[in-house]
């Protein structure tokens, strides 16, 4: 893969200080991606979604816990209301089911 953990590590803290805010944690979601390694899912406080990719599941989660202002999250009721999915993220996925 060649993401190092620290460039991991750099891609969410800028995530976190584009879409964080004091007392409302950005939500990380790990997903295994096979030999591609994992996924980060970002759900920034103000519903933004990024995502960043780590070399395996471990160095995902490691590089999530290593920023400040982000918690672990799975793909719950909480999770899923936080997100807030905008007109140009919803053309372009309705692209891809054609």
């Amino acid at each position: 893969m060649g993401v190092s953990d620290q460039t991991t590590q750099k891609r969410i803290a800028e995530f976190v200080k584009a879409h964080g805010k004091p007392g409302a944690a950005v939500r990380a979601v790990v997903e295994p991606i096979g030999r591609a390694g994992a996924r980060i899912v970002l759900v920034g406080a103000d519903g933004a979604m990024g995502d960043v990719m780590a070399k395996d599941v471990e160095s995902a989660t490691k590089a999530v816990d290593a920023v400040d202002n982000v918690e672990q999250a799975e793909w719950d009721r909480e999770t899923t209301a936080a997100t807030k999915i905008g007109f140009e993220h919803r053309r372009k996925m309705a692209k891809m089911q054609s």
